[in-house]
């Protein structure tokens, strides 16, 4: 069995530390270095259900897309429910590893994995990553579909391939247009409004999106938006980044056994659908 320390030189290497945005929390949170690997559990939020998951498991480490502390702490007391999750881990001698941005723009990355799991044809990062001479790494993806689709037959698509949340997959934007190009970032991804119009694709998948910046991109262009939930659009990187690890585990010898949570992190947990309606009168008083 190999050591944490080894194991985690084989995760740094897929998503170097330093190539993490400056405000972003990665790395190790918790874990003896010397200590044995032999299970592994991928998840995106590093929440108690997960770590209750993880122990079930008999897992020695617990790999997340979001970060524990993204802003730092002065305490990691069991009284809070962060401060539990600590003391849930090394307890149980599980060790607690974050990949965040570092894997966004990751080669593969989250974006490749979320285009994956649509069946759609990565062409270019949207925002490269100025230092991959490939221009192979960077923030989300521009990719192309198999055949035209509508907005309408891409959102149910979506709906039907990325794991089912309360939220489903919103839409602005005709729904009848037609896609052939689309943009898609695993997270929140109305920062990127500016790139994507620049790509000059059909369509924008990406989660988060608000109203004010939705409102104006769908005023500047015809641009369609699907909106997905946060952790909808991130869990396929848990299984990218399992496969990567078994991989790895191969060629070593190491035999780890990795796996992925099944668990829905999302917040939402429920969706009261409004009535239809063709009345113009406009809305209620």
């Amino acid at each position: 069995m190999p050591r944490l320390s080894e194991v985690i030189t084989a995760l740094e290497n897929l998503w170097p530390a330093e190539r993490a945005e400056s405000w972003d929390a990665v790395g190790t949170v918790v874990g003896d270095p010397d200590q044995e690997v032999s299970r592994v559990l991928f998840a995106v939020d590093p929440v108690q259900e997960i770590v209750d998951e993880a122990v079930k498991l008999d897992a020695d480490l617990l790999v997340t897309h979001h970060p524990l502390y993204l802003r730092g702490t002065t305490t990691v007391a069991a009284t809070h429910f962060k401060g539990r999750v600590v003391h849930t881990l090394i307890k149980n001698d599980i060790a607690l590893h974050v990949a965040h941005t570092n894997a966004d723009t990751a080669d593969p990355g989250v974006s490749d994995a979320l285009a994956g799991a649509l069946d759609l044809r990565v062409v270019r990062p949207l925002v490269p990553d100025p230092t991959d001479p490939d221009g192979r790494r960077g923030l989300g993806r521009v990719c192309e579909l198999d055949h035209p689709l509508t907005v309408r037959e891409l959102a149910a698509r979506a709906a039907e391939c990325l794991p089912a949340t309360a939220q489903g997959i919103r839409v602005a934007g005709d729904p009848e247009a037609t896609v052939r190009t689309i943009a898609v970032s695993g997270g929140s991804g109305d920062s990127l409004f500016d790139q994507v119009r620049a790509a000059g694709v059909d369509a924008f998948l990406t989660a988060d999106l608000r109203h004010h910046p939705v409102s104006e991109a769908v005023a500047h262009s015809p641009l369609a938006l699907l909106d997905a939930a946060h952790w909808a659009t991130e869990w396929p990187w848990c299984e990218l980044a399992a496969a990567q690890l078994d991989e790895i585990s191969d060629r070593h010898g190491w035999d780890l056994r990795v796996h992925v949570s099944k668990t829905v992190t999302d917040p939402w947990t429920a969706h009261a659908a409004s009535n239809p309606t063709t009345s113009t009168t406009g809305a209620p008083n």
